[in-house]
């Protein structure tokens, strides 16, 4: 199973590791701090350097059997890279804080709306959430000045843990009915910004609220006849 470094810390950019196994189109390594596409947040891209060679990873996502990571890479041949070699990797940095600011925010707008969320996507500047609102009224305007305000309040973000059956027994924790957080190993992760927002989520965050900068609300659209479609942007990305 791969160890999933940026779990215990997304912040963290360089890591070396080895190589445990060669696919047609990349590897997967003992360790990584590379985030694999799931919860509505895209895989990470960077660099792993093999054998004093760059490659360059253009996509991160999980194995079939969802416990390893393959890193994808751009190179078609490769012949060179073996089984035991040493990696050095960097992730690309400036689009992962990016994806971070964007998933935390994505927590805040469903903490200021009540509905459940029934889809979602993580983007670098722009994300969207899919909401069944119900007959709840969203306002555009006021739903960006209450989220700059929160973001304003420079709210911490931890991690932290919730088992599997504690979550059977409070299913109203999971806000995206289409996103099921990541389980079968005892325990969930969980994600909390203080005083506002706790809920399952196998994403990469920032520490404090304030990280995000301005947000602006680009969107509302209608998505069927009750759900409504609220897309966010960063105002400086």
């Amino acid at each position: 199973m791969t160890e999933k470094v940026f779990y215990q810390d997304s912040y963290q950019k360089t890591l070396s590791s080895e190589v445990v196994e060669v696919l047609d189109k990349g590897v997967m390594l003992a360790a990584t701090i590379f985030y694999p596409l799931g919860g509505g947040q895209p895989g990470d891209t960077g660099r792993l350097t093999i054998n004093a060679r760059d490659y360059r990873v253009v996509d991160t996502r999980y194995a079939d059997d969802r416990h390893n990571i393959v890193h994808i890479l751009e190179d078609d041949d490769l012949s060179a890279i073996q089984v035991n070699d040493k990696v050095d990797m960097e992730i690309d940095w400036q689009r992962r804080h990016r994806l971070m600011r964007m998933h935390t925010s994505m927590h805040l707008v469903c903490s200021l709306i009540s509905a459940q969320a029934t889809g979602g996507a993580v983007g670098e500047t722009e994300s969207r959430l899919d909401f069944d609102l119900q007959g709840e009224v969203v306002d555009k305007e006021q739903l960006t000045a209450d989220l700059n305000a929160l973001i304003d309040k420079a709210l911490p973000v931890t991690i932290g843990a919730i088992t599997d059956a504690e979550l059977d027994q409070k299913p109203e924790l999971v806000r995206t009915m289409s996103v099921q957080p990541p389980r079968g190993h005892g325990t969930v992760r969980t994600i909390t910004i203080e005083n506002t927002d706790y809920q399952p989520c196998g994403g990469t965050h920032v520490r404090n609220t304030a990280e995000i900068g301005e947000l602006v609300v680009t969107g509302l659209k209608n998505k069927g006849r009750q759900n409504k479609r609220i897309s966010l942007a960063l105002v400086e990305p």
